[in-house]
């Protein structure tokens, strides 16, 4: 990638030499709106003092800074020569004193993929926006840094911008005044920060819309801790800004940590601003929180989303003690702050929001990314080895988060609630604006709960993968069990590298097993229940013998563990009777998930899957379960059918879409949710003719509002399906002349099923890097339709010629969206398998993080090949 990698052994040697006193970073961006004419990057200037001392002086070391130019370089009042010390990436110290000051003035180059100081130009109304995101070390590319966690210290930022604009940063602004520098704009002073990591640091200026509010808490010393109160977005988007709503989950969870964590919220101010074309979900800033702006809903979405949304608000508040008042050393130990974030977003969605049935979202949503995660040739232990920047970037995955989350509630069951929150809080006190390792975690909660969290350790944190739990009944003739057994099986781990204690993992387990059967009004109901540990190959469950014979054994009953649960064949059969009438969400949700991975792990036909949700996603009462069912219907159609069989089964499937739109209740969000999902179903004549009359008006559904939003999912299945040509795409974005519906449009007119559509689309993304990240992302998402196989084929021998160009040109950001988004997976056969293994076996020395990403969709295209064979094998 462009700009050097950071080792973890250069940043343990550079923590040894030094300590960091002080930032003080000034940013003159006023060249954001001035027209930009030149062959070069639009830049802005720069300028650092960095202040450090060094524990042995005369040593050597370097700064970071990713930039165009350098315009000088001052160590110590010494002139440096920026043509020699400057590579383009490092800024080479010499002779360093005991106590030391650096001052770099520098043009650094504003960022179109979201790395970096992002620009955007809001066509709506000619507008730039402006934000930062930096995790994990793109600071470098706004000041000089010693971009690495462990090295804290305070930051004080001065930024000049036009002088209308808002301008925020992690502390509360001081001082405006008029720009020193001459020329029209406003510099506004920041406080100090306290000492903070370098990729937390954050600063957002433009015309945004801005709105506040503030809380107020009562603390145990008497004294009132008031905390400022920011939300903002794009003008544009203000008409939609639900501030009301982001300030009632704020307060909420504040309350909620505070009285958890007996540690006040130290950062000062607290605002939250929303901004276009973001790469993640969100980034925990102190202070100056930052979301994607997609959480700022333009057309009516289902409750879902907006439990989504608050889990995010969550999750980023929760960082503000895990990751940023104690932050990992290095990021092997990126679980400390990520599970744990993960974990208490669901926690105090449950016990503070609206939102309760949150862990039933977590079991359904977040451990299904983790599942597939761990079962990757790329799975990793919870504390896993990153070797340096590259590792750390794809390690913000599915185990990092959600396995990791996982572990947290496997562990609260196992230690007890009490003890981890009081584990926690000492944690907080005991290193405060510090850096920890694994074993500062462990020690704390070793204290509060007596259990032995080293052997918890080695098995939940230091091994891959994910284990498998099955019931085996044994019953007399009366219909009494005489046994039950929970068999326990080790993870299948792919990695040929993998360390056996991975590969043998028989974890600890607490487990709660539920009986259910069919009750007098018909449904199916838990009358039995026992809570166990698991630990080793079989587990008896002497707590259920004698009870009557069940219709359905659910182990990990309300999800209480990390596993994949299996069925009897007799709680199988009862499934595929009778799963609608579960009358528990949660359970129903878990029966769901499994029924989910039988059939990735090609145990179950896709189209059995199908039919299960053509019987009974109809009747699923929890949105956030439909919707991801509704998700997995989709690849299971797309890449667990049998070709052969695909087209009768896309159109059964559509057909039953449709009727339960018709059935929905009348402006509920599983109408919502329906007229969605039947939308990317669609491709019989009288369907998309369906789809033209609800645009054009003369089709119409009671209670379904076909908003804005709603209106570019049915055109997006329309281009695709070559029902909707370049005129009628661009009539759309004249309703919808903003920065969303551009997106949506270049989206749709990739879809379109043409070769020079095809051709045009991927030269603008490989050939070209002047589409920004969103729109590079929307360009692949039309480009990739699952029924234009033929027309994608040529590209599969071009995508394994191009990826080690774009790895090496482009930033880490966009070469992972172009080696992720246009892998040949539509082609689902065994010569794109052979044509990966072909350029696996012969680039042993590609960087591995490049590997890492082919490996990983060569497995998903062999889990594909064998969920095929599997459903044309087996289907009933």
């Amino acid at each position: 990638m462009p700009g050097e990698n950071l080792t973890r052994d250069e940043a343990r040697e550079r923590a040894r030499l030094l300590t960091v006193d002080a930032y003080d970073v000034a940013l003159d961006v006023r060249s954001a709106v001035e027209p930009h004419t030149g062959p070069g990057p639009r830049t802005f200037r720069s300028t650092t003092t960095v202040r450090f001392r060094c524990a042995e002086p005369g040593a050597s070391t370097f700064a970071d800074l990713v930039a165009p130019s350098v315009t000088s370089v001052t160590l110590n009042g010494r002139e440096l020569d920026p043509a020699a010390v400057f590579d383009g990436a490092r800024i080479a110290l010499d002779g360093l004193a005991a106590e030391n000051e650096l001052i770099v003035d520098a043009r650094c180059a504003y960022s179109r993929t979201g790395e970096g100081l992002h620009h955007f130009a809001d066509p709506e109304d000619g507008e730039v926006y402006l934000y930062t995101q930096y995790e994990p070390a793109d600071a470098r590319r706004v000041f000089t840094t010693f971009e690495q966690p462990d090295l804290k210290a305070p930051f004080t930022f001065a930024v000049t911008a036009p002088g209308h604009w808002t301008v925020l940063s992690n502390g509360t602004a001081d001082r405006r005044e008029p720009a020193a520098s001459g020329g029209s704009g406003t510099t506004t002073h920041f406080t100090p920060t306290l000492p903070i990591s370098t990729y937390i640091t954050a600063v957002v200026a433009g015309p945004y819309h801005y709105e506040t509010d503030t809380y107020r808490r009562t603390l145990p010393d008497g004294t009132v801790l008031e905390i400022p109160l920011g939300a903002l977005c794009r003008a544009g988007l203000a008409k939609h800004f639900d501030a009301d709503d982001i300030f009632t989950v704020t307060k909420q969870g504040l309350d909620f940590f505070h009285d958890r964590f007996d540690y006040p919220y130290p950062f000062g101010k607290y605002d939250q601003a929303f901004v276009p074309e973001y790469n993640i979900g969100a980034m925990e800033n102190p202070g100056c929180v930052t979301f994607r702006e997609e959480f700022v809903f333009r057309g009516k979405v289902t409750q879902a989303s907006y439990e989504h949304r608050a889990n995010v608000i969550l999750h980023e508040m929760a960082h503000m003690w895990f990751g940023d008042l104690v932050t990992m050393e290095w990021w092997d130990d990126l679980w400390l702050k990520e599970s744990f974030a993960d974990f208490m977003g669901a926690f105090a969605l449950v016990g503070a929001t609206r939102f309760t049935d949150g862990w039933i979202t977590f079991a359904n949503r977040r451990k299904s990314w983790a599942y597939r995660a761990d079962q990757l040739p790329s799975t990793h232990p919870v504390t896993a080895d990153i070797r340096d920047l590259e590792d750390a970037k794809l390690n913000f995955d599915g185990i990092t988060y959600a396995k990791g989350a996982s572990v947290l509630k496997q562990l609260v069951a196992y230690a007890g609630q009490d003890a981890f929150l009081e584990g926690a809080r000492r944690y907080f006190k005991r290193h405060a604006f510090g850096n920890t390792r694994l074993s500062d975690l462990l020690a704390v909660l070793t204290e509060t709960s007596g259990r032995d969290m080293a052997a918890w350790s080695r098995a939940w944190l230091e091994t891959a993968g994910v284990n498998v739990l099955t019931p085996q009944l044994t019953c007399d003739a009366a219909g009494h069990i005489t046994e039950l057994a929970v068999v326990q099986e080790a993870p299948e781990i792919t990695v040929p590298d993998a360390a056996a204690a991975s590969r043998d993992a028989l974890r600890p387990h607490r487990i709660a097993v539920g009986l259910y059967r069919t009750d007098e009004a018909g449904a199916l109901v838990r009358y039995a229940r026992a809570e166990t540990d698991v630990d080793g190959p079989r587990t008896v469950v002497g707590e259920l013998t004698g009870a009557e014979r069940p219709d359905l054994v659910l182990v990990n009953d309300e999800d209480l563990t990390y596993c994949k649960i299996r069925f009897d064949e007799g709680s199988l059969a009862t499934l595929r009777e009778r799963l609608g009438e579960l009358s528990d969400p949660l359970a129903r949700a878990l029966c769901w998930s499994a029924l989910w991975n039988l059939t990735r792990d090609g145990l179950m036909p896709a189209r059995d899957y199908l039919g299960l949700v053509l019987r009974f996603a109809g009747t699923e009462t929890d949105i956030g379960v439909l919707q991801m069912v509704q998700a997995w219907a989709l690849s299971a159609l797309h890449h667990y059918t049998a070709p052969v069989a695909r087209e009768a089964a896309g159109a059964r499937l559509a057909e039953g879409a449709l009727a339960e739109l018709r059935r929905a209740e009348p402006g509920s969000g599983h109408q919502l949710a329906w007229a969605r999902f039947f939308a990317q179903l669609a491709t019989a004549d009288s369907e998309l003719r369906l789809l033209h009359g609800l645009l054009d008006g003369t089709a119409r559904i009671d209670g379904l509002d076909v908003d804005q939003e709603l209106r570019w999912t049915f055109l997006a299945s329309l281009a695709g399906a070559g029902a909707a040509d370049e005129s009628v795409i661009a009539a759309e974005l004249a309703r919808d002349d903003t920065a969303s519906g551009k997106r949506h449009q270049v989206r749709c007119l990739a879809a379109r099923p043409s070769a020079e559509v095809k051709a045009e689309a991927w030269a603008v993304v490989v050939d070209s890097d002047r589409l920004s990240n969103a729109l590079v992302e929307a360009t692949i998402a039309g480009f990739d339709q699952p029924g234009q196989r033929e027309l994608l084929t040529p590209y599969a021998p071009r995508y394994f010629e191009m990826i080690e160009r774009i790895w090496q040109e482009r930033s880490i950001e966009i070469g992972m969206a172009i080696v992720r988004g246009l892998f040949p997976a539509t082609q689902g056969d065994t010569t794109t398998l052979k044509a990966t293994d072909a350029w696996l076996a012969a680039r042993p020395d590609a960087a591995p993080a490049l590997r890492r990403l082919v490996l990983e969709a060569r497995d998903d295209l062999a889990r594909t090949l064998r969920g095929q064979e599997c459903d044309m094998r087996t289907a009933v």
